[in-house]
C-alpha cells in the first residue's frame, strides 16, 4: 500500500476517516456527557493535520498522475470535506486506480 503515491493517499484517507470517527463518536460525546474536553483537545489537532495532509497529497497525486480536475481531483478533495467521504472515495476511486496501476 505504501509503495505508490496512490497507496499513501489511501492510507491518509483511512487515517483521516478514522480520526473523524473517533472525534465525533468518542471525544465529542465525552466532552458533553462527562464535561471532559481533553480528548477533543488531543484528537482535534491530529484530525486537522490528517485533513491537511490528505488535501495536500491529493493535489500532489493529482498533478503527478495528470488527473483531470473536473473528473477526478475535485471528487477526491470533496471526500475529505464530506464526513466519511474518504472511505467512499477510497473504495470507488482510489482502490481501483491502485489495482489498475499494479496490473500494468
Amino acid at each position: 500500500m505504501l509503495k505508490s503515491p496512490i497507496g499513501r493517499l489511501r492510507l491518509l484517507g483511512l487515517l483521516e476517516g478514522i480520526s473523524l470517527l473517533l472525534l465525533i463518536g468518542v471525544a465529542v460525546p465525552l466532552k458533553y456527557l462527562s464535561h471532559d474536553p481533553s480528548l477533543v483537545r488531543a484528537l482535534g489537532p491530529i484530525h486537522g493535520l490528517l485533513f491537511l495532509l490528505f488535501v495536500l497529497n491529493t493535489v500532489r497525486v493529482g498533478v503527478e498522475y495528470h488527473w483531470r480536475f473536473a473528473t477526478t481531483t475535485w471528487k477526491v478533495l470533496l471526500a475529505c470535506v464530506v464526513p466519511f467521504g474518504t472511505f467512499y472515495v477510497d473504495r470507488n476511486i482510489l482502490a481501483p486506480m491502485q489495482k489498475k496501476e499494479a496490473g500494468s
